[in-house]
């Protein structure tokens, strides 16, 4: 299914964060990780699939390929999703602020 412009999965974020610079595969895996704190280990059956489903979506595309490793990049489409998608999420931590305040009344 493509990408329609809603929520992105949390794979395809954090995919997406990582390539803010060009990357391969094993490299990814790492940044990601590295992004999420430790958070998130993604191994390589989900990557290569969120990788071959964003490339079709036009949100990621190659930079390089020597024949022995992939380097990918996000296009400006996908800069464009995952910004979106970072306001989205702003947006539901500022809604959430009523729970902190519903705290600090008791």
């Amino acid at each position: 299914m493509a990408y329609n412009g809603g929520p992105m999965t949390e794979a395809m974020y954090y995919v997406l964060l990582a390539l803010m610079h060009p990357n391969h595969g094993y490299q990814l895996m790492h940044a990601i990780t590295e992004v999420s704190n430790g958070r998130l280990k993604m191994g390589p059956g989900t990557l290569y699939g969120v990788l071959s489903r964003m490339q079709k979506d036009g949100l990621i595309s190659l930079s390089e390929d020597d024949g022995r490793r992939k380097t990918y990049q996000i296009t400006s489409e996908g800069e464009h999703a995952l910004r979106t998608e970072y306001s989205r999420l702003k947006s539901l931590i500022q809604d959430g602020n009523i729970l902190e305040i519903g705290d600090e009344n008791g």
